[in-house]
């Protein structure tokens, strides 16, 4: 294979499911917000499985891209937040958290489903096809972004879901105080995520290493695969 359909390749099998990992992620935000109260996701056009309505330029372009070119060993990236207002939602403190949950629960359910098409599909696909090879890629990739994305998404630091879900979990007087730290949140994610692994305090990673068997482990156990 050249190294040009090999770059061909390799786009093709971690393309589609990073879109439906970031795309469903969000799109479940929306729908749960929706179901509680709120509207504006639907309003605002957002509750589609379009792309191009869920597209970010630099957390599903260009971040993907760049992982790509130096052969990073995951693909992650991130699509444009669905808008929530929590003020509108039934019961706004509790309802939060459930929105919250949403985007990593659908997540893992899409790591469910991607094993299940495996089972499904693969065994009337010939095993030394391309075909085989490419669909096996592509759901050894689809469970990989999902469960990553999914455990990320739960580190309970502001504005992740992890960090919602612990704001609706704390009584009302820590949950507002906790609150407050929203506007150091994405700071605090590149100091995580950027700065103290070079100096090998790698919080964050620890975090989804330490899940991401669990993870693996349930999913079996659901699938039997």
């Amino acid at each position: 294979m050249s190294s040009l359909n090999n770059v061909i390749y390799t786009l093709t099998t971690w393309v589609l499911p990073l879109l439906l990992s970031l795309i469903l992620h969000e799109v479940a935000h929306g729908y749960v917000a929706l179901k509680l109260g709120d509207k504006t996701a639907l309003q605002s056009g957002r509750l589609t499985l379009n792309p191009f309505n869920h597209i970010d330029l630099m957390g599903t372009i260009a971040l993907p891209l760049v992982l790509l070119a130096i052969q990073a060993p995951v693909l992650f990236g991130w699509a444009k937040p669905v808008p929530v207002n929590f003020n509108a939602l039934h019961h706004p403190k509790r309802d939060m958290g459930l929105v919250a949950l949403a985007g990593p629960l659908t997540n893992f359910l899409l790591a469910v489903a991607f094993v299940v098409f495996a089972r499904m599909v693969l065994p009337f696909v010939s095993p030394d096809s391309f075909t085989a090879l490419w669909l096996a890629q592509n759901v050894y990739n689809g469970v990989l972004i999902s469960v990553v994305l999914g455990i990320f998404n739960l580190f309970p630091i502001l504005p992740l879901d992890g960090g919602r879900v612990l704001a609706a979990l704390l009584p009302q007087r820590f949950s507002e105080k906790y609150q407050e730290t929203e506007k150091y949140g994405f700071m605090l994610l590149l100091l995580l995520i950027f700065i103290l692994p070079v100096f090998g305090i790698d919080v964050l990673g620890w975090f989804i290493h330490t899940l991401f068997p669990l993870f693996i482990k349930i999913i079996s156990l659901l699938t039997g695969f």
